[in-house]
């Protein structure tokens, strides 16, 4: 299990809110559980309302959760999205922001919890044609609105410039695989 904590983009306003801190780990199966913890002014969130946890895209539109799965073989990486609503996406790439389409896989869990400045969303996802015995480099980031209509942008660690959670930058953590043993 790994603890880290995102960091807002300098270009952009926190929105209210303190911090975003991920708990991640890679399980023994090969499947990826996250708990992003998102702290602070919760009330000037704007967070889409529970729906049937199904595919959807655009959630990037509202406050949602993002993690990137890199493959060190090619240039190829995925793309998962986690709404609080309970929607997710999930897409692959060929390379920097080239390739896009849908990736065929198992809807995550995701489950969510709300207390007055706390918001925890909880994911348990499986990674397609990932060995269990295999460390993963990942990016973990959030897309935070404000009912303002504000922006921010939450990750590991930030390329210079614009926000780019695409960017070889962002893969800022390697996920251990763990031992069947």
């Amino acid at each position: 299990m790994t603890e880290v904590s995102l960091m807002c983009h300098p270009q952009s306003d926190s929105g209210g809110i303190a911090a975003i801190d991920v708990t991640a780990t890679l399980g023994q199966g090969g499947e990826i559980k996250l708990v992003y913890r998102v702290t602070g002014a919760l009330e000037a969130l704007k967070i889409a309302d529970p729906a049937i946890p199904d595919r959807a895209d655009g959630l990037w539109k509202n406050t949602c959760f993002e993690l990137f799965v890199e493959n060190f073989e090619d240039k190829s990486y995925l793309e998962y999205n986690f709404a609080p609503s309970g929607q997710w996406a999930a897409y692959q790439f060929s390379g920097y922001r080239v390739g896009m389409a849908q990736l065929e896989a198992r809807a995550p869990i995701v489950s969510v919890a709300q207390s007055v400045h706390v918001l925890t969303v909880s994911v348990t996802l499986y990674v397609p044609d990932t060995a269990p015995d295999v460390d993963l480099w990942v990016g973990i980031s959030a897309v935070v609105a404000t009912k303002s209509g504000e922006i921010s942008y939450w990750a590991l660690a930030h390329p210079a410039g614009s926000p780019d959670f695409h960017h070889k930058d962002c893969f800022a953590l390697k996920l251990e695989a763990r031992s069947g043993a």
